[in-house]
């Protein structure tokens, strides 16, 4: 299981109802069952993945998360996650609305385009980066909204979201003390834990 997974699961209590968004193959699901008892549903679009949920028993629906989350009652879920998606959707902050109406808690995650790297590569190369967190080019990248954590706490400051908890790691989801005390600048990966 990828390492920002491991991260995750740990804000998971045992039991809990859980919907993950673009949930890939359905790896965070089927470990979460069996290592939590949790009761889980998948979203994905792409049909590649959908088979290798089906496959691992993971409940999964096809849906296009740029159409929201109707098709959920409110308070439905404890915990929704989406991982490495909400720079990749038209509207992240009415899909952290829809998150957070869905489920008591959300955890996020996505990469920080505030990170060093990314900055120095700008500046000196004078082109977007492209690295092995950001392996896209322009103009076929599917991220289409760029954030650093600074533009994440503000959106939930402004949404009057509490922040629970923050992992800020790198690129093998290992954490330091320059991430812990500059994370905008040193942290690639950002891992949240956020309620209402």
């Amino acid at each position: 299981m990828r390492q920002d997974l491991e991260i995750i699961q740990q804000w998971v209590g045992p039991g809990a109802s859980v919907l993950d968004l673009g949930c890939g193959n359905g790896s965070l699901l089927a470990h979460l069952r069996a290592t939590k008892n949790i009761v889980g549903y998948g979203l994905e679009i792409n049909q590649d993945q959908i088979l290798e949920c089906i496959k691992k028993n993971v409940n999964v629906i096809e849906q296009d998360l740029d159409e929201g989350l109707d098709n959920f009652d409110s308070g439905s879920f404890d915990v929704v996650i989406m991982t490495q998606a909400i720079q990749a959707v038209h509207y992240p902050d009415r899909v952290l609305d829809d998150m957070l109406r869905v489920g008591k808690e959300c955890v996020i995650t996505f990469p920080n385009f505030g990170h060093w790297k990314c900055r120095l590569y700008l500046m000196l190369k004078g082109k977007m980066p492209v690295s092995k967190v950001l392996p896209y080019t322009w103009y076929n990248t599917p991220n289409i909204h760029l954030c650093t954590f600074q533009d994440f706490e503000a959106l939930c400051r402004r949404k009057h979201l509490k922040i629970l908890n923050r992992t800020v790691v790198d690129q093998n989801y290992r954490d330091s003390f320059l991430m812990r005390l500059l994370p905008n600048l040193f942290g690639e990966t950002a891992v949240y834990h956020v309620t209402r």
